[in-house]
């Protein structure tokens, strides 16, 4: 099997050995050059057998001994015992370094220890705070709210007193119960004389009383009876009152029913119901009565009819 099949191969195959031997030889001819002897590295140290020594000529061998001062081997004892003599003092000096650094990690210690008390207490007493202050803010809004809720009662307290006084006053005074005389007529099961200060002690009309949803008998159709009248449902689920002006014929009809008059309490949702309701009453006819008799129902609306 050749591994060269095509000539283009083969071709190739000799240019490669070609170029191969030419780099051998360039490194042969061009490579790096070298010293010979190789360079030493280092310091050149001369030689010597003594630690002193003076003069210009150089000894090629180890000299022969020679005598040194006396002085010399008698100093170096003396130097030697040198420490020896102040050891006693470096060994208390190194007990006193020792002391004194157990002495320092001590006091670091108990600074450590002061400082994590002190961050300990500057902590607690602003959660301390932190927490006073939350419960006064919560006590002081719900005061506030309590206040506020307080305020929303009597004025509503108001409202309705102000409104029964008006719808008193539109009514010809209900309620009212200075007088002197005693006794008690009316068609309810509660004591007391019902109608209107001005009204007609035989006239069979009470101007009526709300019913439950069911609309109220009119007011100021005196000497008209008592009318027959059917329930509509509002189409919301509000409570609250709807005072209806309502103008009667002679055939006892309501031909015009208007709603929302004053003292009026329901939202505007049960206008439409009232004013149904208001145009089902009917009174006996009459006709001795006014052509157009105007009075007023009112409808009592609950989430409980």
């Amino acid at each position: 099997m050749g591994y060269f099949k095509t000539k283009h191969q083969k071709h190739s195959a000799r240019l490669t050995t070609l170029i191969m031997l030419l780099l051998i030889l360039l490194l042969f001819i061009v490579g790096p050059g070298y010293m010979d002897p190789p360079l030493e590295y280092g310091v050149a140290v001369n030689f010597g057998t003594t630690d002193k020594g003076s003069g210009i000529i150089q000894p090629k061998k180890p000299l022969a001994s020679q005598s040194t001062p006396v002085s010399e081997p008698v100093v170096e004892p003396v130097k030697a015992a040198v420490p020896v003599e102040s050891s006693e003092p470096a060994a208390a000096e190194e007990v006193l370094t020792a002391e004194d650094i157990e002495s320092i990690a001590i006091k670091k210690a108990e600074a450590e220890t002061a400082k994590l008390k002190a961050d300990s207490d500057a902590k607690e007493k602003a959660e301390a705070e932190a927490t006073a202050k939350a419960q006064a803010d919560t006590k002081a809004k719900a005061d506030a709210e309590a206040k506020a809720e307080e305020e929303r009662l009597k004025k509503e307290a108001d409202l309705k007193a102000k409104k029964k006084q008006e719808l008193d006053a539109l009514m010809g005074g209900i309620g009212s119960d200075d007088g002197t005389d005693i006794g008690s007529e009316g068609d309810d099961d509660t004591p007391g004389d019902k109608g209107q200060l001005n009204g007609n002690p035989y006239a069979p009309s009470y101007f009526g009383s709300p019913g439950s949803g069911n609309g109220g008998v009119g007011y100021g159709l005196n000497g008209r009876g008592r009318p027959s009248k059917s329930k509509v449902i509002p189409d919301c689920d509000e409570e609250g009152t709807v005072v209806v002006e309502i103008h009667v014929n002679q055939n006892g009809n309501v031909v015009k029913a208007i709603p929302g008059k004053r003292g009026t309490t329901g939202d505007i949702c049960l206008y439409e119901a009232a004013k149904k309701t208001a145009l089902t009453h009917k009174w006996p006819a009459d006709s001795k009565a006014p052509a157009k008799q105007i009075g007023f129902v009112i409808v009592d609306f609950s989430v409980r009819q």
